[in-house]
Protein backbone atom coordinates (compact mmCIF):
# COMPACT_ATOMS: atom_id res chain seq x y z
CA UNK A 1 0.00 0.00 0.00
CA UNK A 2 1.56 3.44 -1.03
CA UNK A 3 1.64 6.50 1.46
CA UNK A 4 -0.37 8.15 -0.19
CA UNK A 5 -3.42 5.09 0.28
CA UNK A 6 -2.25 4.77 3.89
CA UNK A 7 -3.13 8.60 4.41
CA UNK A 8 -6.08 8.31 2.66
CA UNK A 9 -7.02 5.71 4.85
CA UNK A 10 -6.11 7.28 8.34
CA UNK A 11 -8.29 10.54 7.11
CA UNK A 12 -11.32 8.48 7.04
CA UNK A 13 -10.75 6.91 10.46
CA UNK A 14 -10.21 10.90 11.80
CA UNK A 15 -13.16 11.61 10.03
CA UNK A 16 -14.80 8.47 11.63
CA UNK A 17 -13.62 9.69 15.09
CA UNK A 18 -14.91 13.14 14.50
CA UNK A 19 -18.50 11.75 13.44
CA UNK A 20 -18.33 9.95 16.55
CA UNK A 21 -17.28 13.06 18.83
CA UNK A 22 -20.55 14.67 17.01
CA UNK A 23 -23.02 11.97 17.53
CA UNK A 24 -21.93 11.87 21.14
CA UNK A 25 -22.68 15.21 21.73
CA UNK A 26 -26.00 15.01 20.71
CA UNK A 27 -26.78 12.11 22.79
CA UNK A 28 -25.35 13.79 25.69
CA UNK A 29 -27.19 16.79 25.43
CA UNK A 30 -30.19 14.25 25.53
CA UNK A 31 -29.27 12.64 28.36
CA UNK A 32 -28.59 15.72 30.44
CA UNK A 33 -31.86 16.85 29.02
CA UNK A 34 -33.41 14.03 30.53
CA UNK A 35 -32.04 13.28 33.46
CA UNK A 36 -30.35 10.07 32.07
CA UNK A 37 -26.36 8.67 32.00
CA UNK A 38 -24.96 7.45 28.75
CA UNK A 39 -25.66 3.94 29.75
CA UNK A 40 -29.17 4.49 30.03
CA UNK A 41 -29.05 6.22 26.50
CA UNK A 42 -27.31 3.16 25.04
CA UNK A 43 -29.93 0.99 26.94
CA UNK A 44 -32.75 2.66 25.16
CA UNK A 45 -30.62 2.79 21.80
CA UNK A 46 -30.49 -1.44 22.42
CA UNK A 47 -34.32 -1.47 23.00
CA UNK A 48 -35.57 0.39 20.50
CA UNK A 49 -33.54 -1.02 17.92
CA UNK A 50 -34.39 -4.75 18.95
CA UNK A 51 -37.92 -3.38 18.94
CA UNK A 52 -37.10 -1.99 15.76
CA UNK A 53 -35.79 -5.95 14.27
CA UNK A 54 -39.25 -7.15 15.82
CA UNK A 55 -37.29 -8.95 18.90
CA UNK A 56 -38.40 -8.54 22.84
CA UNK A 57 -35.05 -7.55 24.79
CA UNK A 58 -34.46 -9.24 27.47
CA UNK A 59 -32.48 -7.94 30.51
CA UNK A 60 -29.72 -10.68 29.87
CA UNK A 61 -29.63 -9.24 26.28
CA UNK A 62 -29.79 -5.66 27.34
CA UNK A 63 -27.00 -6.55 29.31
CA UNK A 64 -24.73 -7.97 26.59
CA UNK A 65 -25.68 -5.20 24.51
CA UNK A 66 -24.66 -2.44 26.83
CA UNK A 67 -21.55 -4.39 28.36
CA UNK A 68 -23.09 -4.55 31.97
CA UNK A 69 -23.15 -7.87 34.59
CA UNK A 70 -26.31 -8.75 35.72
CA UNK A 71 -26.92 -6.72 39.01
CA UNK A 72 -26.29 -3.78 36.89
CA UNK A 73 -28.16 -4.08 34.54
CA UNK A 74 -31.45 -4.65 36.91
CA UNK A 75 -30.23 -1.59 38.63
CA UNK A 76 -30.45 -0.10 35.08
CA UNK A 77 -34.18 -1.13 33.96
CA UNK A 78 -35.33 -0.53 37.75
CA UNK A 79 -33.60 2.75 37.04
CA UNK A 80 -35.31 3.28 33.67
CA UNK A 81 -38.61 2.04 34.82
CA UNK A 82 -38.97 4.40 37.61
CA UNK A 83 -38.97 7.50 35.81
CA UNK A 84 -40.97 5.70 32.96
CA UNK A 85 -38.59 5.37 30.13
CA UNK A 86 -38.96 1.32 30.42
CA UNK A 87 -41.59 -1.43 30.62
CA UNK A 88 -41.39 -5.05 31.86
CA UNK A 89 -43.60 -6.71 29.82
CA UNK A 90 -44.04 -10.44 30.17
CA UNK A 91 -43.67 -12.90 27.01
CA UNK A 92 -47.09 -14.19 26.35
CA UNK A 93 -45.68 -17.97 25.11
CA UNK A 94 -43.57 -18.03 28.56
CA UNK A 95 -44.58 -16.55 31.47
CA UNK A 96 -41.02 -16.40 32.85
CA UNK A 97 -39.66 -14.80 29.92
CA UNK A 98 -39.69 -11.22 30.68
CA UNK A 99 -39.43 -8.77 27.69
CA UNK A 100 -37.93 -4.79 28.15
CA UNK A 101 -40.21 -2.34 26.11
CA UNK A 102 -39.40 1.41 25.74
CA UNK A 103 -42.03 3.52 26.98
CA UNK A 104 -44.54 6.00 24.71
CA UNK A 105 -43.23 9.03 26.19
CA UNK A 106 -39.52 8.03 25.70
CA UNK A 107 -40.21 7.32 22.12
CA UNK A 108 -41.49 11.00 21.84
CA UNK A 109 -38.85 12.16 23.82
CA UNK A 110 -36.27 10.65 21.53
CA UNK A 111 -38.40 11.60 18.78
CA UNK A 112 -38.49 15.24 19.59
CA UNK A 113 -34.56 14.86 20.31
CA UNK A 114 -33.34 12.70 17.22
CA UNK A 115 -36.02 13.21 14.38
CA UNK A 116 -34.50 16.74 13.03
CA UNK A 117 -31.31 14.92 12.35
CA UNK A 118 -32.38 11.40 11.31
CA UNK A 119 -34.38 13.37 8.64
CA UNK A 120 -31.54 15.82 7.64
CA UNK A 121 -29.48 12.55 7.49
CA UNK A 122 -31.36 11.16 4.89
CA UNK A 123 -31.71 14.49 2.92
CA UNK A 124 -27.97 14.18 3.06
CA UNK A 125 -27.63 10.46 1.61
CA UNK A 126 -29.99 11.96 -1.31
CA UNK A 127 -27.40 12.71 -3.77
CA UNK A 128 -25.97 9.08 -3.39
CA UNK A 129 -26.79 5.91 -5.19
CA UNK A 130 -27.44 2.95 -4.10
CA UNK A 131 -24.70 1.20 -5.05
CA UNK A 132 -22.27 3.79 -2.95
CA UNK A 133 -24.77 3.91 -0.15
CA UNK A 134 -24.39 -0.79 -0.61
CA UNK A 135 -20.42 0.37 0.32
CA UNK A 136 -20.89 2.89 2.68
CA UNK A 137 -23.29 0.75 4.75
CA UNK A 138 -21.05 -1.97 4.52
CA UNK A 139 -17.60 -0.04 5.36
CA UNK A 140 -20.45 1.15 8.72
CA UNK A 141 -21.13 -2.17 9.76
CA UNK A 142 -16.96 -3.38 9.32
CA UNK A 143 -15.82 -0.15 11.25
CA UNK A 144 -18.75 -1.05 13.84
CA UNK A 145 -17.62 -4.23 14.35
CA UNK A 146 -13.84 -3.34 14.76
CA UNK A 147 -15.08 -0.83 17.49
CA UNK A 148 -16.66 -2.98 19.37
CA UNK A 149 -14.26 -5.61 19.26
CA UNK A 150 -11.72 -3.43 20.35
CA UNK A 151 -14.04 -1.96 23.31
CA UNK A 152 -14.75 -5.09 24.64
CA UNK A 153 -11.19 -6.59 24.07
CA UNK A 154 -9.78 -7.43 27.37
CA UNK A 155 -6.86 -4.96 28.21
CA UNK A 156 -3.70 -5.24 27.74
CA UNK A 157 -1.52 -5.79 31.26
CA UNK A 158 1.46 -4.48 29.72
Amino acid sequence: MSDEENLERRELALLLRRLNVELDAVTARFAELHGLNRTDVRALVAIMDAARRGEALTAGRLGEAVDLRSASVTALVDRLEKVGHVRRVRDPEDRRRVGLEMSESAMVAGAEHFGGLARDLTAAMDGYGDEELAVVRRWLEDMTAVITRHNRAEPDPA
